[in-house]
């Protein structure tokens, strides 16, 4: 079972290359975020003409997320429960699996803006909320995952500069440290679990050239739970669809499930 997550920058500029994604990787989830749709405009038939469904919480111009499965989505809950927000920033949804039912998030988590900004002050109000649901969550669902855009870099390894960074958002100690908190509930970073290549990035500035320099950082995240982390057997950065034409600014992050390894005792 592969769950993927794609923060594609504009479904509606960027579906022809998620298709296409989708039929050379027939993955079981795809965690898609920015879909910067209005509900009533997402292309549901697209997907199924490839054999996919889909659930998603759209919002114009800015925004939205989907789970993209092969097999109906069950369970559905859009954005955290008692926490004020009209932005679309979560999915969440149960699928199928082998060992039984698997809850898959779908996570865009806010950017913060700057340091100072009220943007920054949501974003660690919303990462708190995050933490207190997926605590009740794993309760409910001891198998989950949760896959986006966590616009958090965790440790300097995954910044392809750290001394240029310093004081900026998405790699400030409050930040990684609300990031660290989604782990201490007993969630796994499930890229960090295999040994990866230095320099593994996931996102990528339009401009200077910032992708052929690799000069990027890891925000986009697969996190799995302690029931899940076991049958865990890859976690892999996916480039490719970077150096496409009008790419997303961010690449795909592939996590394979085999369910014939030794179950946990």
């Amino acid at each position: 079972m592969k769950l993927a997550t794609w923060n594609v920058n504009s479904l509606k500029v960027r579906l022809p290359q998620v298709l296409e994604w989708l039929e050379q990787n027939r993955v079981q989830a795809l965690c898609l975020q920015e879909l910067k749709l209005a509900d009533d405009k997402f292309p549901l038939d697209a997907f199924r003409e490839i054999g996919y469904q889909a659930q998603w919480a759209g919002q114009k111009t800015y925004n939205g997320v989907a789970v993209i499965a092969p097999q109906e989505c069950l369970e559905v809950q859009r954005n955290i429960p008692g926490f004020d927000d009209h932005q679309q920033r979560i999915i969440a949804t149960t699928l199928a699996s082998p060992i039984g039912d698997i809850r898959v998030i779908s996570a865009y988590c806010p950017n913060g803006q700057a340091l100072a900004s009220e943007k920054y002050e949501y974003k660690l109000r919303w990462f708190q909320a995050l933490r207190d649901w997926l605590r009740e969550e794993l309760a409910r669902f001891p198998r989950l995952a949760i896959l986006g855009d966590y616009n958090v870099a965790p440790a300097d390894e995954d910044v392809h500069d750290p001394a240029k960074w310093v004081g900026d958002v998405l790699v400030s100690e409050p930040e990684r440290a609300a990031f660290s908190a989604l782990l201490e509930l007993g969630l796994t970073d499930a890229f960090r679990q295999f040994e990866q290549p230095e320099k593994s990035f996931t996102w990528w500035d339009y401009r200077r050239f910032a992708f052929r320099r690799n000069a990027g950082l890891r925000i986009d995240h697969v996190l799995l739970s302690e029931a899940l982390l076991p049958y865990c057997s890859g976690c892999v950065v996916d480039k490719a669809p970077r150096a496409n034409e009008q790419p997303s600014d961010h690449t795909p992050v592939i996590a394979t499930l085999d369910f014939e390894r030794k179950a946990p005792n």
